[in-house]
């Protein structure tokens, strides 16, 4: 038997069928597209459902995985105003009432875990230590300046852990206590003296406002030296570890890259006085290597 195709076939018979999943990812954008006007005239008619006063919340958004994504964009959310509100509330708000896909980092709610720091109206700020009562409106919200966007307001952290881990930042005494349970004692004028570095948070807020971080991806960066800035001068560490320290941070992308800007200072959500830390660890430099004949 033949197995040629008639030539009186029509044309329409020997197409091939269109692959099934077309029209599957179709429905899927279709759908996607009537939530999307569902929010979008849910956040419209937001002013006149709430009662008092409301704010304007305009978040960066983000995600690569997504098809329509992949472009970076702002999205508006109208939030019902409170006294007390923070940034962080009002980010919250937007996820659970208008769309559940927007993304951020949020632990304590109480400015110590460092995990929801933003670029709110153009200055590194912790979302959950900044009052919306206190930032000029509409509420502007992005990521962290000078960082990689895995997707919305959520930054890459490895490389800045990565920097705070480069400086060892852990006690190595040279002598222990001789009793078991005896704690290793400190001077309380030295206790005074490394107090306000002891606060950091690891938030980053530092890094992604300094210029040199931004431009020498191997500076350390004001956390790291800040870091190292506290167990250096801390008078429990042992001598050799101090040493070892000290090398690190003198490296050409250590404590000689930064150019006393203060920016790091200015943003710090734990007033650390990072520009001055990080000058006197300039000075131990140079005092270590001063020789006199």
């Amino acid at each position: 038997m033949s197995t040629q195709t008639p030539e009186s076939e029509t044309e329409s018979e020997t197409e091939p069928e269109a692959p099934a999943t077309t029209d599957h990812q179709q429905r899927r954008m279709d759908d996607k597209r009537v939530r999307a006007e569902a929010r979008d005239e849910a956040a419209a008619q937001a002013a006149t459902e709430f009662e008092g006063e409301t704010v304007e919340l305009k978040v960066f958004r983000y995600d690569p995985e997504i098809e329509g994504k992949e472009e970076p964009r702002f999205d508006s959310f109208t939030v019902p105003f409170e006294k007390g509100m923070t940034v962080l509330d009002a980010l919250i708000f937007a996820r659970d009432e208008y769309d559940s896909s927007l993304t951020f980092r949020h632990s304590c709610r109480q400015a110590v875990c460092g995990s929801d720091a933003f670029f709110v109206n153009g200055s590194q700020r912790l979302g959950c230590q900044t009052q919306m009562g206190d930032l000029e409106w509409p509420v502007r919200v992005e990521p962290l300046p000078h960082q990689d966007v895995v997707k919305d307001l959520v930054v890459e952290m490895d490389h800045f852990y990565d920097q705070m881990e480069s400086v060892q930042p852990f006690f190595d005494p040279d002598d222990l206590p001789d009793g078991e349970l005896e704690e290793q004692r400190q001077d309380r004028s030295n206790r005074e003296n490394i107090k306000l570095s002891t606060r950091c948070i690891w938030c980053g807020a530092c890094m992604s406002s300094c210029n040199i971080a931004a431009g020498d991806n191997q500076y350390l960066g004001p956390a790291a030296i800040n870091a190292a800035y506290r167990f250096y001068m801390d008078e429990r560490e042992g001598e050799q570890k101090r040493q070892e320290r000290l090398e690190i941070i003198e490296q050409e992308h250590g404590v000689w890259r930064c150019q006393t800007q203060f920016s790091c200072t200015e943003v710090c959500p734990k007033d650390i006085p990072l520009t001055e830390h990080i000058q006197e660890l300039k000075r131990e430099a140079v005092k270590e290597n001063l020789k006199f004949w």
